[in-house]
C-alpha cells in the first residue's frame, strides 16, 4: 500500500486536490448553462466519481506488501471494522447532500459566491473539529490565523456578490422593457451579445436549464448554507473512520487505511446520489421539466463533460484524504480555497464580473488575495501524524 509520509508529499496532494476540486463545479455549471438537466448531469458525474475511488483503491491501496497494522485494500474488506466503515459511509452521505445542493445553488447564486460561502463554513466548522480530532498535530498559532483569513475573504466575497448583483440590475434596467419578459418569451438576440452585457444575461437565461430570473435568491443562499454544513462534517467523519479517535474498533483490529475508507465513503455517496436523482427525474424542483430513464439514457449532450467532472471530484477527494492522513486533516482543509480556482474558471468561461463596476473589481481582487494568503497559511500549519 502506498503511503504519503512526507510533508512535501502531503502538500503536493493538497495542491492537486485544490485544482481538481475547484474545476469540477465549473464543468457542472458549464453544462447547466448549455441547457442540460442537472439530474442527468449528476447521474453521470456520480458514476465516474465512484469509479475514481475504485481505481485509487485497486492501485495505491494494493501497491507493496500488506502488514498487520496497514493491510492492503482487498484484505481489509474482509476484516471486522464496521464501526469505522459506518463513519466513512456517513461522510459520503454528507458529501452527496452537499454536492447535490451546490449544483442548484451554482445557478441561483453563482459559481464563485456559492464556493465562497460553502468553503467558509467548511473551514470554520470542519477545520476546527479536525484540529482536535487530530490531536492538535497542526500548529495552532498558524492554523487559526489561516481560518481568520478565510473569514475575511468570505465577507469580501459577500460584498462582491452584492456589488455584482447591483451591476447586473443596472444593466438589465437599462433595457427598454423587462428582461424577464424578453427571456421567457424567447425574444433573444439573434447575434452574439458581448459577454457581461444585458443582452448576454438575457441570452444566457434563455438557454440554461435552471431559470433564475424572478427566482428568490434566498433559496440559493439557503442551499449554500446547507451544503456548507454538510461539507464541514464529511471530512471529520472520514478522519474518525481512518484514525478511530473514539476507540470503536475491537482490540487487534487495524484502523481503516485511507483507501478502504475512501471506497466506502464513495460507495455511500454513489448509492444516495442515484436514489435522489432518480427521484428528481420524476419529481423535479425549481420549475425544471420532468424527465425519465429513457430520456436520461438517450441524453448524450455533454455526457463526456459530466464524466470528466466526476473523475476530477473523485481524484480530488482521494488526494485530499491522502494528504490529510499524512499531515493532518485540518491542514488538508486548505483545499477549501477552491474558490480561487472556481472564480478563475467563472471569469474565463462564463464571463462572471465582465463589464462590472470598479468597486466590484477591487472587492474581487481583495477576495482572491485573501484566499491565496489563507491557503498558504493553512498549508504552513501542516504537522506530521505520529503512529500509535
Amino acid at each position: 500500500m502506498y503511503v504519503v509520509e512526507s510533508k512535501a508529499g502531503a502538500i503536493g496532494c493538497m495542491i492537486l486536490a485544490l485544482l481538481f476540486l475547484g474545476t469540477w463545479p465549473a464543468v457542472l455549471t458549464f453544462l447547466e448553462r448549455r441547457g442540460r438537466l442537472p439530474q442527468h448531469t449528476y447521474l453521470d458525474y456520480t458514476l465516474t466519481n465512484f469509479l475514481a475511488a475504485i481505481a485509487i483503491a485497486l492501485t495505491f491501496g494494493e501497491i507493496g506488501s500488506s502488514t498487520t497494522l496497514m493491510p492492503n485494500f482487498l484484505l481489509q474488506l474482509t476484516q471486522d471494522n464496521w464501526p469505522s466503515v459506518m463513519f466513512a459511509m456517513a461522510g459520503g452521505i454528507f458529501l452527496c447532500l452537499g454536492n447535490l445542493s451546490t449544483q442548484y445553488a451554482f445557478a441561483l447564486v453563482g459559481l464563485s459566491v456559492t464556493e465562497v460561502i460553502t468553503a467558509s463554513i467548511t473551514v470554520v466548522i470542519g477545520t476546527t473539529v479536525n484540529y482536535f480530532l487530530d490531536g492538535k498535530i497542526n500548529k495552532a498559532e498558524i492554523l487559526f490565523p489561516g481560518v481568520a483569513c478565510f473569514l475575511v475573504a468570505v465577507f469580501l466575497g459577500s460584498w462582491v456578490h452584492r456589488s455584482n448583483a447591483a451591476d447586473n440590475k443596472a444593466k438589465l434596467g437599462s433595457l427598454p422593457y423587462k428582461a424577464e419578459a424578453r427571456a421567457q418569451g424567447g425574444e433573444m438576440s439573434t447575434g452574439k451579445a458581448k459577454v457581461g452585457s444585458a443582452g448576454y444575461l438575457i441570452e444566457l437565461e434563455g438557454r440554461r436549464s435552471i431559470k433564475v430570473f424572478g427566482k428568490n435568491t434566498y433559496i440559493g443562499l439557503a442551499m449554500c448554507f446547507f451544503a456548507g454544513g454538510c461539507f464541514s462534517l464529511f471530512s471529520p467523519a472520514f478522519n474518525l473512520a481512518t484514525n478511530d479517535q473514539w476507540h470503536t474498533l475491537k482490540d487487534g483490529v487495524p484502523h481503516l487505511v485511507v483507501y478502504t475508507a475512501f471506497f466506502y465513503f464513495s460507495l455511500s455517496c454513489f448509492v444516495l446520489a442515484v436514489i435522489l436523482n432518480v427521484t428528481l427525474l420524476y419529481h423535479p424542483v425549481l420549475g425544471l421539466p420532468k424527465s425519465s430513464f429513457k430520456a436520461y439514457f438517450s441524453d448524450w449532450n455533454g455526457r463526456g463533460w459530466a464524466f470528466v467532472a466526476g473523475l476530477l471530484c473523485g481524484f480530488g477527494n482521494g488526494l485530499q484524504f491522502m494528504g490529510g492522513q499524512a499531515a493532518g486533516y485540518a491542514a488538508a482543509d486548505a483545499v477549501q480555497a477552491l474558490p480561487l480556482v472556481s472564480t478563475f474558471w467563472g471569469i474565463l468561461l462564463f464571463g462572471e464580473y465582465r463589464r462590472s463596476s470598479r468597486k466590484t473589481y477591487v472587492l474581487l481582487a481583495g477576495m482572491l488575495l485573501m484566499f491565496m494568503v489563507a491557503v498558504g497559511v493553512l498549508m504552513a500549519s501542516a504537522g506530521t501524524r505520529k503512529e500509535e
